[in-house]
């Protein structure tokens, strides 16, 4: 038997938050009536602060960060509200979404992420490059301890 679909749309702090239900697993006809109701707020409503309520949600699609991102490049805010801990967990949310104080999480948008930097910084370079050349130093994100080392000429 299909289950039936139900979202409702709440207002909170000036966001319009989509509400999904008691689902606890978002499937791919899920993501689609969520993509639907997001772009119906923001291109038919002219909604500039969206949300998703999380409160039953124990496994996302990957399609949906990079959604939410879109709509940020775009100029919306838009925020998460009382992810389980498994979500918040998740590399995605952790480097892209700042607690708001309370249940809620806001999407911003980083130059570099924490977890690129780091990555650079252990890799030295590239394993698949053939160069002796070390990369040009850069500076880790804020609170870093050190910084890659600077490239000496041949």
């Amino acid at each position: 038997m299909a289950r039936k679909k139900r979202s409702s749309i709440d207002i909170r702090d000036g966001f319009h938050v989509v509400v999904m239900g008691d689902m606890e697993i978002w499937d791919g006809a899920d993501l689609a009536l969520l993509r639907e109701t997001l772009a119906r707020l923001v291109d038919a409503e002219k909604r500039t602060a969206i949300g998703v309520d999380l409160r039953f949600v124990k496994y996302i699609p990957s399609g949906f960060f990079g959604m939410l991102y879109d709509y940020t490049d775009r100029g919306v805010a838009v925020r998460l509200y009382s992810p389980q801990p498994h979500v918040a967990r998740m590399l995605w949310f952790q480097e892209f979404f700042d607690s708001n104080g309370d249940e809620s999480f806001t999407l911003t948008v980083k130059a570099q992420t924490t977890h690129s930097a780091r990555s650079a910084l252990a890799a030295g370079k590239a394993p698949w490059s053939d160069s002796d050349v070390t990369p040009l130093g850069f500076p880790m994100s804020e609170g870093a301890e050190s910084q890659v080392a600077t490239a000496t000429a041949n």
